[in-house]
């Protein structure tokens, strides 16, 4: 991927951070579909969620397990598409 300007760094900077925030987005609600809701709006996650999440931050990549990594994998996947597309013939 060559980059030749200024405009270019900022375009493939903006679908970068349009990519990050989707992939926020979709994080998020998944987090909040598999919390409960309490009456006041807050939240409460499951303790089972609480101690994988756990687990997996204070994780090593290379230590995760591999359904884990392809998790990674796939989202990584996502920011590769975006700085593909900015490839020119």
């Amino acid at each position: 991927m060559t980059m030749n300007s200024d405009t270019d760094k900022s375009e493939i900077r903006e679908r970068l951070a349009a990519q990050q925030h989707e992939i926020w987005a979709h994080w998020m609600q998944y987090l909040f579909s598999v919390c409960t809701e309490n009456d006041d709006g807050t939240y409460i996650i499951p303790a089972d969620k609480v101690k994988r999440w756990k687990y997996q931050l204070d994780t090593q990549y290379t230590d995760l397990t591999e359904d884990e990594k392809q998790s990674d994998r796939e989202q990584a996947d996502k920011v590769l598409e975006v700085l593909g597309s900015n490839e020119r013939p």
